[in-house]
């Protein structure tokens, strides 16, 4: 049999899930591992699918890759995996069905994890040694995020003239991640010499069969399904997909009327379910034409104009101050405010506030950030950290902030929880700052995280955090070059003590557009010299500083004025290279952040008048 030419003829049963069969037969680990350990149990769910009708057999090698086996220390064996997993399939279908080698998706929504580059180098590991078992074609699957599909699909279509099928997956109805439509992608992937291109995984029968009546019949492609069996139910620890075989049946008639050619199953499906499908469709022919149901273009409003100028765009021809106050760590903020209220008399741009700083609980930056807007017309600038939300929290606390009118945030990693007050609590870091940034920029554009239309657009200004107290400065631009890339506007950078420094940081980004607010914090103490000295990663003080603060004793005031003339000193070296000038006030200690305000303001008064007395 030839695939292709039967594509053509008539509608082609895919088999359904491999690890549903084994999880609940109490599997649990490296399912592709057993290809190898227990190859006998792979055959015998080959074989149940192949006596319920299935005409394409995929191999059990959907994460055989190497990031994947890594997990398990498998890394050494994604060659051997790969082909004992094609050579299985052969050997269940005895020639009676089609067998295709299956390559899964690379990429989480943490995208920022894996460059393309490595993607690539996988990718043709795995695929190099499916080719060496001759499989009858390939299925490359589960694929939420089109760039790596296409940049997958390319790389298969150079080093093969094999049918591939390329099936996305979807978070909603009709739409990627990215916001393209279902059948723009398909066109994309039809281009790049995909023979069938269709959906599968995380959506049941009901919501594939409404993403594909908005989507025309391919121009030589073909339609391709697998859906998984319903939306799953969480009992007792474990996912029980609850659709009976029937359902899943009379469902495959209805996507065959969508224009599909291909129908198979994914997660929660079975033989059962194969076999129902196999019975619905019977002797069904494809359809050769199709009602399109119009597409609803929602439109999404602009966000509202802003009078002001953002802070990154402040900062990029004039002077921009921005003071770190702490939310306190208790209830109580008649001292925080009065503390803000004096900064912003003192000509502060704007107060940032922390997300949980040394990841401590402290009052609700969102909170005290509606307070500072409404009470004192100041406008903050809101961290988030990737550690506290998950994707679902991260989402909705963004449309909160929108909601709020809190459009300046700066998007940082988050201090570790096992760093705080409660080291058994969970950091979830369900995205990077790369991909938190990515996804404020997206909210920018009026989409969600699923492609779905916010309804409107949001008008985030991305600040993003730069530290240059590393070893080697060179590689910390290079992680702020990239998130430029992902949409970052501005920089704040870790604090710094030394003059030198700030001349190294200002020769190593000089080339860039984007402004930098240098971070610059008063030392309070001898005890705080050697504390940020020892202690803190990746911040060494300069001998002399710590040796003026160490001249000080424990006299608070006397250490107070060094502080701030140590302060001073970095602040008139900061303000000849940057404009934008970030002052980290200590312990609350604002009193000292004010001084700095004022003296950041005098200096530039001064420079002014000699400028226009020359």
């Amino acid at each position: 049999m030839n695939f292709r030419d039967e594509l053509k003829k008539r509608i082609l049963i895919g088999d359904g899930a491999m690890g549903t069969l084994l999880y609940s037969n109490g599997i649990d680990n490296c399912y592709e591992e057993l290809n190898i350990t227990h190859p006998d149990r792979i055959e015998t769910i080959h074989t149940a699918y192949l006596e319920a009708g299935a005409d394409i057999l995929q191999s059990n090698t959907y994460g055989a890759n190497y990031f994947k086996l890594k997990r398990y220390g498998l890394e050494e064996d994604v060659s051997s995996i790969n082909r004992k997993g094609i050579s299985i399939a052969r050997k269940a279908a005895k020639g009676k069905a089609f067998v295709f080698g299956t390559i899964g998706a690379s990429r989480s929504f943490r995208k920022s994890d894996l460059e393309l580059d490595e993607i690539k180098r996988s990718f043709r590991e795995q695929l190099y040694s499916q080719l060496m078992e001759n499989p009858d074609g390939l299925l490359l699957e589960t694929y939420y995020d089109l760039e790596e599909l296409e940049t997958v699909l390319k790389i298969a279509r150079n080093e093969t003239e094999l049918p591939i099928i390329a099936n996305v997956s979807l978070h909603e109805n009709s739409y990627l991640q990215d916001g393209v439509h279902l059948n723009d992608a398909f066109l994309k992937l039809e281009a790049l010499g995909a023979d069938a291109v269709g959906i599968n995984c995380h959506l049941g029968p009901h919501h594939m069969i409404r993403s594909l009546e908005e989507v025309p019949l391919p121009n030589s492609a073909f339609l391709s399904v697998y859906p998984n069996a319903s939306l799953p139910e969480y009992i007792d620890g474990r996912f029980v997909y609850e659709a009976v075989p029937d359902y899943f049946g009379s469902s495959a008639v209805s996507l065959r009327e969508q224009g599909a050619r291909i129908i198979g199953g994914c997660c929660g499906t079975t033989p059962k379910h194969i076999a129902a499908v196999k019975k619905a469709l019977g002797n069904l022919t494809p359809i050769t034409e199709k009602q399109i149901k119009v597409r609803k273009i929602e439109v999404i409003e602009v966000a509202k104009s802003e009078s002001k100028k953002g802070l990154h765009e402040k900062a990029k021809s004039e002077r921009t101050i921005l003071v770190e106050l702490d939310p306190p760590k208790k209830l109580g903020i008649k001292e925080f405010m009065r503390g803000a209220k004096t900064l912003h008399q003192a000509g502060v741009d704007s107060i940032t506030l922390a997300d949980n700083s040394l990841a401590s609980p402290r009052i609700s930056n969102v909170a005290l950030g509606t307070k500072l807007k409404n009470e004192i017309g100041s406008e903050p600038l809101i961290h988030i950290t990737c550690r506290d939300r998950n994707m679902i929290g991260l989402q909705s606390h963004l449309m909160g902030l929108q909601t709020l009118g809190l459009s300046e945030l700066l998007i940082v990693t988050g201090d570790p929880s096992k760093l705080g007050d409660f080291p058994g609590a969970t950091s979830v870091y369900d995205l990077s700052s790369f991909d938190l940034i990515s996804l404020v920029k997206q909210f920018n554009e009026g989409l969600s995280y699923s492609g779905q239309s916010l309804g409107q657009r949001t008008n985030f200004k991305i600040a993003a955090a730069f530290n240059p107290n590393v070893r080697h400065l060179d590689k910390a631009v290079q992680r702020l070059e990239k998130k430029i890339a992902c949409g970052a506007q501005s920089f704040l950078t870790q604090p710094i003590f030394s003059v030198n420094q700030l001349e190294e940081v200002y020769e190593a980004t000089k080339h860039l557009e984007t402004p930098i607010f240098t971070g610059i914090m008063p030392l309070t103490s001898a005890r705080n010299a050697e504390f940020i000295h020892n202690e803190v990663p990746g911040i060494k003080l300069p001998d002399d500083v710590r040796q003026a603060m160490a001249s000080c004793g424990n006299d608070p005031l006397k250490a107070r004025l060094e502080g701030i003339a140590i302060a001073k000193e970095l602040v008139a070296a900061a303000a000849e290279k940057f404009k934008g000038i970030y002052l980290i006030t200590p312990f609350l200690r604002f009193e000292m952040t004010e001084e700095l305000t004022k003296y950041i303001r005098e200096l530039d008064s001064e420079r002014f008048v000699e400028v226009t007395a020359t």
